[in-house]
């Protein structure tokens, strides 16, 4: 069995010839055009048309080809074709400058450039993309007629209202003109009173009226949106819909469950979704350890005399060794060993630690400043260098403790999905210092959470950020 790929041109269209021809005119477009302007300018200017210029003419149409425009994430499962004049106009001149900067390039390395006519390039150059976004244009038209033929219109019926369910009928009302499909309501065994239907959603039904509802009202997609837990009832429907011709596609509601990078793909073949993952899976993990990489080393050669001078100050200040390393719990709940500058007259790292409280009489004075401006904290640049922590993330417990609250709350090991850090989202919003009382944790551990689901780069250096701001001024640093 093959697997395909589903776009809204599919559910569209079941016999998309013309969609499909569209489609390759719209490939050729670009590199027909850069070729075929190249070649009448050269009329123009009276430049023959031969050596140089074909071999320029031909490299222009195959990038032409090789870099296909980016399609815009807003439009991503429906025609490329169909997305807002700007963003076309954007992506073509983008793609044309990038193809034009690999041509210059060449023409450097080669010694070629002389050869050609300057008013012919710098007319080829400016005219090209215009006459490929007049193209695009014309081919979007087009596209968008042969889509609103009423005669082609598709009605879709989903089994299950829930809010997965909700969303995906949302884009289809809001797109109904470029794709042809119209949303004929839902069924579901609960009442219209009891599902608090919103906007223009209607309940034709209970779900065992599906089946006979789609055969005699001539519904051709029909949208199974029940949670993972009834999927009896869903072999249920599959096998009562097969009396009829629609077509029908799952979407089980992943909604109902905690996601945490909740992405779908294939393993082997067999498509997965995946719902609790971390966030640096990638190019997103090289783009996060090279970032920490980067501002660690920086952070390191600025504060090494600061930092020579805190362990002179530790040193002298107490006895004691200067550096303090604890067992804490790193990656994947792996244990690592976190650096810290010595801040009390105790070394604690058994099965039983006692959090630093305010006023606590085992902090030193030189201790007492350096928790006061997270100064301890600067030896976990070596951390970071090393790979065993990050510069943004939960910040990493002591083994102690994690046995101890790992049993208390729920999802409290999720957060080791990601490399422990300096700093986080929860100490940036006030959850640091002594936890005293479960619900502290608690709260710190949500905090934690939210930064798996949302992370992006931006995030991290906004917490970078707030965190330089909070050393300032943080009641709780103690």
């Amino acid at each position: 069995m093959k697997r395909m790929k589903m776009t809204s041109e599919a559910l569209s269209f079941p016999r998309s010839f013309s969609i499909a021809l569209l489609a390759l005119l719209e490939a050729m477009a670009a590199p027909a055009i850069s070729a075929g302007l190249l070649y009448g300018l050269c009329i123009v200017y009276d430049a023959n048309f031969k050596g140089f210029y074909v071999v320029l003419a031909f490299l222009a149409a195959t990038l032409s080809v090789l870099l296909p425009p980016p399609r815009p994430r807003a439009y991503e499962g429906t025609s490329q074709l169909l997305a807002p004049t700007l963003p076309i106009a954007r992506r073509v001149v983008v793609r044309w400058m990038v193809i034009v900067g690999i041509l210059l390039a060449v023409g450097f390395i080669t010694k070629y450039s002389g050869d050609f006519s300057r008013k012919v390039v710098v007319c080829w150059i400016v005219a090209t993309p215009a006459l490929v976004i007049l193209a695009s244009l014309f081919l979007q038209e087009l596209r968008r007629h042969l889509m609103y033929d009423p005669a082609m219109v598709r009605r879709v019926a989903f089994a299950g209202y829930n809010e997965v369910s909700q969303a995906l009928a949302r884009r289809i009302a809001e797109t109904a003109e470029l794709t042809g499909l119209k949303v004929e309501g839902f069924f579901d065994d609960r009442s219209a009173d009891r599902l608090g239907l919103a906007g223009r959603a209607r309940l034709l039904g209970h779900l065992p009226d599906l089946a006979s509802y789609v055969k005699h009202r001539r519904v051709d997609v029909v949208f199974i949106a029940l949670p993972v837990r009834h999927i009896q009832r869903v072999m249920q429907l599959l096998d009562q819909l097969r009396d009829t011709t629609a077509s029908i596609y799952y979407v089980p509601d992943i909604f109902a469950v905690d996601l945490i990078q909740a992405r779908s793909g294939e393993l082997f073949g067999i498509p997965v979704v995946a719902l609790c993952e971390t966030p640096f899976c990638g190019y997103r993990g090289v783009v996060k350890r090279i970032t920490d990489i980067a501002l660690a080393l920086s952070i390191l050669i600025i504060a090494s005399p600061l930092m020579l001078v805190l362990a002179a100050m530790v040193k002298f200040s107490s006895p004691g060794p200067i550096f303090f390393l604890q067992r804490r719990h790193g990656l994947d709940g792996r244990e690592i060993m976190v650096w810290k500058f010595r801040t009390m007259n105790v070394v604690e790292d058994g099965e039983r630690i006692v959090q630093a409280r305010k006023h606590d009489p085992r902090i030193t004075r030189v201790g007492r400043f350096m928790r006061r401006y997270s100064l301890d904290e600067l030896p976990q640049l070596i951390n970071v260098l090393q790979g065993r922590m990050s510069l943004v993330g939960p910040r990493p417990h002591a083994v102690a403790h994690n046995e101890e609250y790992r049993k208390l709350i729920k999802g409290y090991m999720i957060r080791h999905k990601v490399p422990p850090g300096m700093t986080g989202l929860a100490q940036v919003n006030g959850c640091r210092g002594e936890t005293s009382r479960i619900e502290e944790m608690q709260a710190r551990v949500n905090y934690d959470l939210e930064y798996l689901r949302r992370w992006t780069p931006l995030l991290d250096l906004k917490i970078l950020l707030l965190t330089a701001v909070r050393l300032v001024r943080d009641e709780k640093a103690y």
